[in-house]
């Protein structure tokens, strides 16, 4: 889920759950509180999960080879 997909369907929900007096300014506390998320999560630096978990199956692969050249090493040591 994209972040702007992530914040609207905050925003709706909030709206949603606004007593019915309140309804009028629905319009402003919507903007407001889209912004405000906006804001706050890109301070956070957050990433999204498909980019995640690239990184985790990149980083398996890495921890594979290693593991690979880590045995390919000692078993080229000589013994003592």
């Amino acid at each position: 889920m994209s972040k702007r997909h992530f914040v609207k369907n905050i925003v709706s929900h909030l709206c949603a759950a606004l007593p019915h007096h309140l309804q009028e300014v629905k319009k402003d506390i919507k903007k407001n509180v889209r912004s405000i998320l906006t804001r706050g999560f890109s301070k956070l630096d957050l990433v999204p999960r498909e980019e995640f978990d690239v990184q985790t199956k990149v980083l398996q692969r890495t921890r594979k080879k290693l593991e690979e050249i880590e045995t390919f090493l000692k078993k080229r040591e000589p013994h003592e």
